[in-house]
């Protein structure tokens, strides 16, 4: 039996598994060592996720996380994970689990559009390239966190018809000063941003918001995929929330640079079951 995480910016979702069957499945908040203290790991470890699995015993432990592609990420999440599931513990990015998840042996280009964005050059066994997120101030381009960045500055901004304005900010109670205190003094700014997203899917008839939406998967393609060398031949694949949720509005932006998007995934897990059943001693 093993438990397999995959854990993003917003949450961590965990599956027991044996030979491939899934036989428990829980979520907690995301978990990255990059913005969490070894601390605030721990507790929510101890809080939301060993009560749920006390009566088991694993195998293995696999986790991919944001936050654990540097020695220091995999480090601290390696202690702190076997120290408390007390079990051994193979920790890989969560590009890597996708990568898994969606090309499995073969070679290809993994994405992930969540609340982060990230992407790959897969060989079919190793990450290749990788060319850096830089998250959402800087890149992130397509994910939840810069979709609602834009949408929240184009606000800000009247750049935005005024009765969608007024819509937006009337259905989530807020005022420009509570918009720019819990963006910039509140924890996970990321976090919430991409909450306001939601808000664009909602209304993804309006031109001005559809707009949106697909420039900023544009500028993923171009600043992201179209660097990887045989990104015109090779399948480009995808999973997280957001890249399923606009999965129309993604392939439009892809077909418009000539790139083949073969999967949209949700999330990686049943790709990663699939792998880890082939793979047992891996």
């Amino acid at each position: 039996m093993i438990l397999i995480a995959d854990s993003g910016s917003t949450k961590t979702q965990w599956c027991i598994a044996d030979k491939g069957i899934p036989i428990q499945q829980l979520l907690t908040t995301g978990m990255n060592p990059y913005f969490q203290s070894p601390g605030e790991i721990r507790q929510e470890i101890t809080r939301s996720l060993l009560p749920a699995i006390q009566n088991h015993t694993f195998q293995t432990v696999w986790f991919y996380g944001a936050g654990c592609a540097s020695p220091q990420g995999n480090k601290l999440m390696t202690e702190n994970l076997t120290a408390l599931l007390k079990a051994p513990v193979e920790l890989g990015s969560d590009l890597m689990g996708a990568a898994r998840a969606l090309c499995g042996h073969q070679p290809g280009i993994a994405c992930i559009l969540g609340t982060g964005s990230n992407s790959c050059l897969y060989d079919g066994k190793t990450i290749r390239q990788n060319i850096p997120p830089l998250g959402y101030v800087l890149g992130d381009e397509g994910s939840g966190a810069v979709l609602g960045k834009l949408l929240v500055g184009d606000c800000l901004k009247n750049q935005l018809p005024r009765p969608l304005i007024d819509k937006f900010m009337q259905q989530y109670r807020l005022t420009p000063t509570l918009l720019l205190e819990r963006v910039y003094q509140q924890p996970f700014p990321n976090r919430y941003l991409a909450t306001l997203s939601r808000f664009l899917i909602e209304n993804l008839s309006e031109p001005s918001l559809r707009n949106l939406v697909y420039n900023s998967f544009r500028s993923f393609f171009l600043r992201n995929v179209m660097q990887y060398d045989g990104y015109e031949t090779l399948p480009v694949h995808f999973t997280g929330s957001v890249a399923y949720h606009y999965r129309q509005v993604l392939r439009e932006a892809a077909r418009s640079l000539s790139i083949d998007i073969r999967q949209i995934e949700p999330d990686p897990m049943p790709g990663l079951l699939a792998y880890h059943a082939q793979e047992p001693t891996e």
